[in-house]
């Protein structure tokens, strides 16, 4: 009985067994699923979907899947000291997987110890990207860097020269200050060792260790062993990498030490510069402009000298590598400047490897390489007048280049060569490309300006009028203007065909300008002149361009001055319309010219309409000065981009002032009513708009001229008063106040403009808000989307000047007049706000205001935008007010 009850336990004890066998198979089994998911997963291979997981937000730090940098990091683990065929293959497959992920910008960097332990291979692949991440992440860990020393060192002693270069170049990429000892020793043995390629890596190297620790370098005297290799290495790149080493290192040395000074100039010297130049053949294309530059920099002792150097570098003239012609031929260029049949010589020679450039290559190669002949043309045209077909343009060309062919064509234009180029450039004029039809009338009219069958060119612009396109006929009557200044002989052919243009289908306020001048100067020959210029003053509301009113004022004068009777109308309207215009030119020239007829109208006609003499020269918008230090530039950007690298690299020769950089990011806040908030500091990315201090948008409103006088509102009806005219006129001649009185009259009732009518009335005063508040975000919007509505120049007085130490001084002062400030910044002697203000009891009624105030000058600068554009001048009268009472207080 108890046999068979143990019996019983016993099987039941082995089926209970056998089950718990069976559940922890099928766990095992299921686990086992899991991971093999997880790996076909991270390889993009999985083609079933993984068991229902709870949701949870991925980890930014992990490409996908909870633990994938766990996972790759134990997997390394497990082959770090594995053996097994095929641990290669696999270590590659998970170094591929974590150079990706570090591509891509996943952090890595916990896989450090990791990655150093499957170092030890003989593989050059495992090898090379081992190093890669090594010199990705030691900067940032320079603890873990340590690690890495041993793997390297031993590997800098490796039998394949390959591995001996690759640790070598790793372990000067380390960065990291604290294990530059560990560099001198590798550093020495690849100087000195038998293969090229680890001598060339060792070179580069040296520099590398100079920036990390300049004494460490020169203690180590690395650069009397680059020299001794540069002289004597028989492979040509360790020679060039040790030329481009030393001049850096003696370079940045040459201030604090002469001994490095002299071995700067001693790379100058006569055996150094032959012995690269016979060389030269058997350095790469950037070795052989590194050679020529310095080249360029040797002063030859006589002219056989400059001979010889030619007559070595004569071949390269012919090198594929358009970086090389160039340098070569800056070489020519610079050695004959002081021969001066040698040096056109040289331009002769120089033609034909420049052409074969051009008409070689990338569209953008051959930008570069016309640049440089565009300059070379310019500086000796009539060298290269027999080669003006190169500079015809092609139809596949972008238009850059053939505007620079345009320039040259018109520089090169001679007797012999003028009506061929003329005749193509008529071509083009018809050309569907705009831009390029507007630039060749514009060479056309530059070859007639240089005398050259100025009758065949006349009549080829006069043509141009007839084709009924409004972009050639704007050209062409500017073209036509400048004509008549020069050749005034040609007035009875030009007018004969001018005078038959509407000015109603010249919309351009050059061409208009251009054509009512011609109305102005020859009214006596256009008859119908008074009547064109009267409907064009009708319509002075409609035309937006200063240029175009202020050229209407003065050809509605002089043709008033010829014609009295049929401009007497249109000058009183013009003058009526110029003195209410909110543009301070318009309206002085007005007022200007209106005094002058109150004075004496004979004195008005040999101001306004003196004899004319023709225009002998234009000027050139580049001074020689500036050509000559673009020359001395040759083959560097001053050559594309037309100017001196001072212009475009020097911050004070950059243009306009420029608060993002001179004077940093201003502090932006919103203050209270009674207190000013420390501002935030705000970046330029962020918020443009307070960190630029020139706005390239137009007044889009009406500005005030900024005067000591207001002009009268013109509202159409041509009406200026007589009280009006004399507030307007401050000052008189003391010598003849009632002659001026009289006259004032005289000319107000001959002109029709008017008796004396009603003070208009005056406008209520602004109130502002005391407590406004706006948000930056809403500023920022506000004036992005708002026009300005006007523009002004004040003084300061100098107590305001003195008390101008800091933004807040100001904006604690501004505050009181209920004008707060959004966003202030800089230093003496320039500083910049930007305030804001709010009508009382109206919400939207917000006035925004940019300030630059110059301490030096003490002059500020205001812009205003508003929404409501009409109390603009209001507004801007009370700010200029506060700003008044700065420092007095």
């Amino acid at each position: 009985m108890i046999q068979n009850h143990f019996q019983v336990c016993a099987g039941i004890r082995f089926v209970l067994l056998h089950v718990i066998c069976q559940d922890f198979d099928r766990t095992v089994k299921l686990s086992d699923q899991r991971i093999a998911w997880i790996l076909q997963s991270s390889r993009g291979r999985s083609s079933m979907s993984p068991p229902a997981q709870p949701q949870k937000s991925p980890s930014p730090s992990q490409p996908s899947g909870k633990g994938e940098v766990s996972d790759l990091k134990l997997q390394l683990r497990q082959l770090a000291g594995s053996r097994a065929p095929g641990t290669d293959d696999a270590k590659r497959e998970l170094f591929k997987k974590v150079i990706s992920y570090m591509t891509v910008g996943i952090d890595v960097s916990s896989l450090f110890s990791e990655m150093v332990m499957c170092s030890a291979t003989s593989d050059t692949v495992l090898k090379k990207m081992c190093y890669l991440y090594v010199g990705n992440y030691a900067k940032g860990n320079p603890d873990l860097a340590l690690l890495t020393i041993n793997f390297l060192q031993k590997d800098c002693r490796d039998e394949d020269p390959m591995i001996r270069g690759l640790a070598l170049r790793s372990l000067c990429s380390l960065r990291v200050a604290n294990l530059v000892e560990y560099l001198v020793g590798p550093m020495g043995s690849g100087l000195k060792d038998n293969n090229g390629y680890v001598r060339t890596v060792a070179t580069i190297g040296v520099l590398k260790l100079y920036h990390i620790s300049s004494t460490t370098c020169i203690d180590a005297d690395f650069p009397s062993m680059l020299k001794d290799l540069m002289l004597n290495d028989p492979d040509a790149q360790v020679v060039a990498n040790c030329l481009s080493a030393l001049q850096e290192i003696w370079s940045l040395e040459a201030s604090t030490s002469e001994e490095a000074s002299r071995e700067r100039e001693a790379l100058l010297s006569k055996p150094v510069i032959y012995y690269l130049l016979n060389r030269i053949k058997d350095f790469s294309e950037w070795a052989q402009c590194l050679v020529l530059d310095l080249v360029v920099k040797y002063i030859p002792s006589d002219s056989n000298e400059i001979f010889d150097i030619m007559n070595l570098l004569e071949d390269r003239l012919q090198h594929a590598n358009g970086a090389v012609v160039l340098a070569t031929i800056k070489v020519f260029l610079h050695l004959t400047l002081s021969m001066t049949d040698v040096h056109q010589q040289v331009y002769e020679r120089i033609k034909a490897p420049l052409l074969t450039l051009v008409s070689s290559g990338s569209q953008e190669l051959s930008y570069a390489v016309l640049c440089h002949l565009h300059l070379l043309v310019m500086r000796a045209p009539i060298l290269f007048s027999s080669d003006y077909k190169h500079f015809y343009c092609q139809y596949n060309e972008p238009f850059y280049v053939k505007k620079l062919k345009l320039e040259m064509l018109t520089a090169v234009a001679n007797e012999s060569n003028t009506y061929e180029i003329v005749t193509e450039l008529c071509e083009y004029a018809a050309n569907v490309d705009v831009p390029i039809a507007r630039e060749s009338i514009r060479a056309v009219g530059k070859i007639a300006l240089q005398q050259y069958d100025v009758n065949a060119i006349v009549d080829r612009l006069l043509q141009f009028l007839e084709m009924d396109k409004d972009h050639v006929t704007a050209e062409t009557l500017v073209l036509v203007k400048d004509l008549l200044r020069k050749y005034p002989q040609w007035s009875h052919d030009c007018i004969a065909v001018v005078g038959n243009i509407s000015s109603k289908n010249v919309q351009e306020p050059k061409a208009k300008a251009a054509l009512i001048w011609m109305l102005g100067e020859y009214s006596q020959d256009i008859s119908d002149a008074p009547y064109i210029l009267e409907s064009l003053v009708e319509n002075w509301e409609d035309e937006h361009s200063a240029e175009v009113r202020l050229h209407l004022l003065t050809a509605v004068l002089k043709c008033f001055l010829r014609r009295p009777p049929e401009t007497q109308k249109a000058l009183g309207a013009a003058l009526a319309a110029g003195l209410a215009d909110s543009h301070q030119d318009v309206h002085d020239r007005a007022l200007f010219y209106y005094r002058l007829l109150q004075y004496n109208v004979n004195v008005t006609e040999r101001v306004v309409d003196p004899p004319k003499q023709a225009v002998s020269v234009f000027a050139d918008t580049q001074s020689s000065e500036i050509k000559d230090r673009i020359f001395d530039e040759f083959n560097s950007l001053s050559v594309v981009y037309q100017k001196p690298s001072y212009m475009f690299t020097d911050k004070e020769h950059r243009g306009p002032f420029e608060f993002s950089e001179e004077l940093g990011s201003l502090s932006v806040g919103v203050e209270s009513a009674h207190n000013v908030i420390p501002a935030q500091r705000v970046d330029a990315n962020d918020n443009d708009l307070l960190l630029s201090t020139s706005e390239k948008e137009e007044n889009k409103g009406p500005s005030s001229n900024g005067s000591s006088y207001n002009a009268p509102v013109y509202d159409g009806s041509i009406s200026l008063t007589v009280s009006q005219t004399q507030t307007e006129t401050p000052y008189s001649s003391p010598a003849l106040p009632t002659q001026a009185s009289q006259s004032t009259l005289a000319i107000d009732d001959l002109l029709g403009l008017g008796l004396p009518a009603a003070p208009s009335p005056v406008p209520p005063p602004l109130k502002l808000n005391v407590r406004a508040a706006l948000d930056p975000n809403t500023f920022q919007r506000k004036w992005g989307q708002l026009p300005v509505s006007l523009t002004q120049e004040c003084s300061i007085n100098p107590q305001g000047i003195a008390a101008l130490t800091t933004p807040q001084v100001l904006i604690r002062h501004m505050q009181g007049h209920s004008i707060h400030c959004i966003a202030s910044g800089g230093q003496a002697p320039n500083f910049k706000f930007f305030f804001f203000a709010q009508k009382a009891e109206e919400p939207a009624g917000f006035f925004l205001v940019e300030c630059v105030i110059n301490t030096s000058s003490s002059k500020a600068q205001i812009k205003v935008k508003a929404d409501d554009q009409s109390t603009s001048q209001v507004f801007s009268d009370l700010f200029q007010s506060a700003l008044s009472k700065f420092g007095k207080l």
